[in-house]
């Protein structure tokens, strides 16, 4: 049962990443790939709440935390189109949009994640 929830939470996390892409792609000029880049920092932020959650205090059961964190963001998240982007960039020759999506990415990730781990923390009352 475990399994089967964390694989329809995943299917659940790739539709949603194909529909906020999507979106963004609808809404924001493609040379630039902000999509992902709001994909991969509110799932950085997610996991980083719902981790720390995890670990204070049991308000989450471990079946519905791996069902969140492993299928639904990862199946929402997405290293392997952040690659692939970042590559088309530089291919394209933008190196400084290559490298400013990696940078900004990469530290907007890590700031998220920690912010959700704090929000976790102060929401359970844990250090």
């Amino acid at each position: 049962m475990r399994l089967f929830l964390i694989c329809l939470a995943g299917a659940l996390g790739t539709g949603t990443r194909y529909a906020v892409g999507g979106l963004a792609a609808r809404t924001f000029p493609l040379e630039f790939p902000y999509g992902t880049l709001a994909i991969n920092a509110t799932g950085s932020f997610l996991i980083g709440v719902i981790q720390q959650l995890s670990i204070s205090s049991p308000v989450l059961p471990e079946t519905l935390r791996a069902a969140i964190v492993i299928g639904f963001l990862g199946g929402f998240t997405t290293y392997s189109a952040f690659s692939h982007e970042t590559l088309e960039l530089a291919g394209r020759g933008a190196w400084l949009s290559a490298a400013l999506y990696v940078l900004t990415t990469t530290g907007l990730c890590l700031a998220l994640c920690a912010v959700g781990i704090a929000l976790g923390r102060s929401l359970t009352g844990s250090r």
